[in-house]
């Protein structure tokens, strides 16, 4: 059975103190529901993802149910879905395969994420349960461990408080750069490129030019990341409406602009596995039955969306889903061959480092941006002829690798 992605929308990713999870969830549902050219009634099944409610505002039950039958919805299943950074996604996978069952032909994924909180600490707290938190300590010394032998200068770590993810991002950093050479200034040239990539979003946080050197010479997080590296806390919302091949009459879908699923993989993570970035790591399997059920490698692949809540993330995710080779991500972007006019452009939205990473709204965010790439309605980030695109998005950690990863092919009908 064929499914389509028939409407898209997303909020501007940023800080909006005067919008609740239940705005920015019906402003993203209007504007696919109006970007599909339909009304809500038709939706016959709505998954919701949310990661952060519970924690800033107590709603840790139904929020899902909750943002929606508050803007409408009735007498449908909706079902709240949270896999960390991979809710969206998740959201996005449970719609398709409802569809894939025969019990609807129209479906509804969301998300939704008001992360900004006058309590600061509060707000950073929401990482710690990315992981096992029984065992986050060794988890974590685990993963710093991964740079051992490498000398990190002084004068490199913030003095103010981060995410003890940004540790385990940097922990995977200088892996890279002792195994393969990966320098500081590759990672600064993959910010450097979606800033750019930025300017021409309006719904992204931050619209800024940064130069190569102008990141390095931003204020430190934790060597080799310096603060633009590193994707902001963000609100926001993401919401895509999808139907099977033969709803896309039924109800009118302009087929024109359908845009088809091509796959969309889920897998889990494992433990008791050191930390791998070959063809055996979680994300490379994951992409590789995603590109085997689409029939399409990722040579075919004309654009991506990775998730990267720091710079050197979409430098170790091009590689496992095969844009780039092993050990050559940051070379790549330092030549210019994933930014926009390149080889194989990578977060044309500006990413998460520059769009900004409202949990729950992550994927779908993904899924806009592709979809819109893929019906060629990007105006000035614009990717020429693009035919087909891949979006990767990971959530948590279990033991060295994702807890959960996602991996969607898309392209055009």
């Amino acid at each position: 059975m064929d499914i389509y992605v028939v409407g898209v929308g997303m909020t501007p990713f940023g800080k909006f103190p005067q919008l609740r999870v239940k705005d920015l969830t019906e402003m993203a549902v209007n504007a696919a529901l109006l970007d599909a050219g339909c009304d809500k009634n038709i939706i016959q099944a709505a998954f919701f993802a949310n990661t952060t409610q519970g924690v800033l505002e107590d709603q840790v039950f139904v929020p899902g149910p909750i943002a929606l039958t508050s803007m409408g919805f009735s007498i449908i299943p909706m079902l709240t879905v949270e896999n960390a950074c991979s809710s969206g996604s998740t959201a996005f996978w449970e719609a398709i395969n409802y569809l894939l069952t025969g019990q609807a032909d129209v479906t509804l994924a969301v998300g939704a994420e008001k992360m900004n909180v006058d309590n600061r600490e509060k707000s950073l707290s929401i990482f710690e349960g990315g992981w096992d938190i029984e065992v986050a300590g060794e988890s974590l010394k685990t993963m710093i461990a991964l740079g051992e032998g490498l000398e990190v200068p002084e004068g490199t770590t913030s003095p103010k408080s981060y995410s003890r993810f940004m540790d385990v991002y940097a922990g995977f950093a200088r892996y890279h750069m002792k195994h393969y050479g990966l320098t500081q200034r590759q990672i600064a040239a993959v910010c450097s490129k979606n800033h750019k990539h930025s300017i021409h979003n309006p719904r992204s946080y931050f619209r800024k030019d940064y130069s190569i050197e102008d990141v390095l010479n931003s204020n430190p997080i934790t060597y080799p990341l310096t603060l633009p590296m590193c994707a902001p806390v963000t609100d926001g919302g993401a919401a895509a409406i999808l139907c099977t091949g033969a709803a896309l009459d039924k109800y009118g879908f302009d087929r024109n602009r359908a845009i088809k699923i091509y796959s969309c993989e889920l897998n889990g993570g494992r433990l008791g596995v050191p930390y791998d970035v070959t063809e055996t790591s979680v994300t490379a399997m994951c992409a590789k039955k995603a590109y085997e059920k689409a029939g399409v490698g990722p040579e075919d692949m004309d654009v991506a969306e990775v998730h990267d809540a720091t710079a050197v993330g979409e430098i170790t995710v091009s590689e496992a889903i095969g844009l780039c080779p092993i050990g050559e991500g940051g070379a790549c972007a330092e030549r210019g061959e994933t930014s926009i006019g390149g080889r194989i452009p990578i977060n044309t939205s500006g990413g998460l480092e520059s769009k900004g990473h409202p949990i729950g709204a992550t994927g779908l965010g993904q899924i806009f941006e592709l979809v819109s790439q893929l019906r060629g309605e990007c105006a000035e980030r614009q990717v020429e002829n693009a035919r087909f695109a891949v979006a990767e998005n990971g959530g948590g950690l279990i033991g060295t690798e994702p807890a959960i990863m996602v991996v969607t092919v898309l392209g055009k009908a």
